[in-house]
């Protein structure tokens, strides 16, 4: 079995989806920002704040030669911007949870931890910044993929089980 990396947009719904598949498949689950926390010992909004996006830009690298060198049979769940990595093609098959932008923050703002969510994606303090990030991403994303998984108005249940069936054919 192959590597399995889910990419879009900040809040869309990775971890989620990440959790379902893991109870419904022999695949392990990983989170890239999680493994850049440990590295630094620090908070993802602390890297930016203190270190800028150029220095976690650089971890995120070295995470992703990790992960390509090191890792089978894994799902790999990734920070938003993940997906621009050189190697990401090599890491394993490509998986995109896709939803609108309105989707999104609805999403969000309707998730009981809301304010926590909101606070640890300091991007989304400004959602015209997260739109127009959003705007520039989503043609990229599409690109890089080879799933696409609509997300919208869909539990992370049935996104896990259409993950499953339409990666078959790669792993």
């Amino acid at each position: 079995m192959k590597n399995i990396v889910l990419i879009g947009f900040m809040g869309v719904g990775k971890g989620s989806v990440a959790r379902e598949v893991i109870k419904h498949s022999e695949y392990i689950t990983i989170d890239t920002d999680d493994l850049i926390e440990t590295m630094e010992n620090k908070k993802i909004k602390k890297i930016f704040q203190e270190d800028g996006e150029k220095h976690f830009r650089s971890i995120e690298k070295k995470v992703a030669h990790w992960l390509e060198t090191s890792l089978k049979n894994t799902l790999i769940s990734t920070g938003g911007g993940f997906y621009k990595q050189k190697n990401i093609k090599d890491i394993g098959v490509i998986v995109l949870l896709d939803s609108p932008f309105e989707d999104i923050i609805k999403r969000i703002k309707a998730h009981p931890n809301a304010v926590k969510k909101i606070k640890k994606r300091p991007l989304l303090n400004d959602l015209k910044l997260a739109q127009k990030l959003y705007d520039e991403r989503r043609p990229e994303y599409l690109e890089v993929a080879d799933v696409v998984i609509d997300v919208t108005n869909k539990s992370a249940y049935d996104c896990a089980k259409e993950l499953l069936k339409k990666v078959k054919k790669y792993v």
